[in-house]
Parts: C-alpha cells; structure tokens; sequence
C-alpha cells in the first residue's frame, strides 16, 4: 500500500493543495482584474464558453479513452457486486442528494439545481485546474462578496459523501463482499461525476450562472473528503475485515 502511495505523481500526490490553488487564483483575478473575466465572456458562443469547453474535452476524454470495452463482460459475472453499485449509485445516491440539496437549498433554486446535477490523468488533472480558475475568475467578485453561499453548497455535499460512503460500506459488508470490494463499492458511490455535471451546468445554464458556481464547487468538497475517508476504509478494514495496513488491496 505505501509502496503504491509513493509512487503517486507530483501532480496527483498534491492534488488538493492544487485544486484550493487554482480556485484562490480564480477568485483573485476574478476580483482584483476584472477585466480579465469580461474579456474571457466574450470568448463564448451563445452560453458556452470556448475556453471552458476546451478545458473539459480535454478533462473528460483521458478517463473515458482508458476504458477496456472488451472487460465490461466480466461486470456480469459477479451479479451480487453489480447488484450493489446499481443500488447504491442509481437509487441510493439519488435519492439522498435530492433530500440534501431540498433541505440546505430549497430557497434558491438554481443552487440546488448544480447540487444535484453533479484516477484523473495529468492532463486531465491541468484542465480541471484551468476550468476551475476560468469559473472562478467569473465568480471571483461574488465569491467574496457572498461566500456564505459556498457554506450552504459546501455542507450538503460534505453531508453526502460522509453519509454515502458509510451507507455503501455498511450495506456491502452486510452482504458479505470482502474487503478490496466493499470499499471500492463505498468511494465509487461517495463519488460524483463532476465534470460531466460542470459540462451540463455550463451548456445549459451559462458559464456565470448560480448553477454552474454549485457544480465547481463540488470537487473543491470532494478532494479532502475522500482522503479523510481514506483514513476511515483503513480503519473499518482492521475492526471489520482484519485487514493489515501493509496488505496488497489492489
């Protein structure tokens, strides 16, 4: 395990200290050169902005083109498994984001429509990086002027991944999945797709909308999140699964 950690790239060993980076150099140019934001919304074709267009593409496809088509046969032999992740990502998830984002944000509607909507490659980690600091150069100026509404973003999703991975853990161990699944199960359901929800929200709502501003600030929450519960799979695994921390989970 530690072996494998240390072999994590610069980029990817630090990527939270990135992320926070980009989103506090978004929000300073956004506030203290204004004139970078105008210039940037120019730059957009209807309510699509090219150069947030530009950076997701090239966010998006690394993951995508990694995936081994000629593997998905192999998901069916394990019904018990595939069972589990269609409970736990398209019925569980979805319900619970939903009772979230209704009790944190039902007075502001376009929040709480990027709420719900929501191994990355260097590439892939640079342009999420660069969209981040475009979004927040739009919103720098409302950032700091209101930044109780990134706590009212912030509290549901933290909420739900907390509440998800625990749920998915408990219901995977309960049914008698080992270890390595039961925890790749747990973060896969704690996760989100939030490119593909910052994509959605830009192409619809606009790059300066509210529902775009929730959407990115998804994995500014995410990040830290999930290294914390990092901490928590390993502890569950001794108390639960009497797993030693030196041992091989891949």
């Amino acid at each position: 395990m530690n072996n494998k950690s240390s072999k994590l790239s610069f980029l990817d060993r630090y990527l939270t200290l990135w992320i926070f980076a980009a989103m506090a150099l978004g929000i300073f140019l956004g506030w203290g050169v204004p004139s970078l934001s105008v210039g940037l919304a120019k730059l957009s074709v209807g309510t699509t902005s090219i150069p947030i267009a530009i950076g997701l593409i090239i966010m998006m496809y690394p993951p995508l083109a990694k995936v081994n088509y000629k593997e998905l046969g192999k998901v069916f032999k394990n019904p018990k498994i595939l069972g589990l992740s269609l409970v736990q990502n398209w019925f569980i998830g979805p319900i619970l984001m939903f009772i979230l984002a209704f009790v944190f944000l039902k007075s502001d509607s376009e929040l709480m429509t990027g709420l719900i909507l929501p191994k990355i490659s260097p590439l892939a980690l640079i342009a999420l990086l660069f969209t981040i600091i475009v979004m927040f150069m739009f919103k720098g100026k409302y950032i700091v002027e209101l930044p109780l509404d990134v706590i009212k973003v912030g509290i549901p999703l933290i909420i739900y991944f907390i509440a998800m991975f625990s749920i998915s853990f408990y219901i995977s161990y309960k049914s008698g999945v080992d270890y390595k699944r039961t925890t790749t199960l747990a973060f896969t359901a704690a996760s989100n797709n939030f490119e593909l929800a910052i994509a959605v929200a830009v192409a619809v709502f606009g790059i300066e909308s509210k529902v775009a501003f929730a959407a990115v600030i998804g994995p500014l929450i995410e990040v830290p999140v999930m290294i914390g519960l990092v901490n928590v799979a390993l502890y569950w695994g001794r108390k639960y699964f009497s797993y030693s921390k030196g041992e091989d989970v891949q």
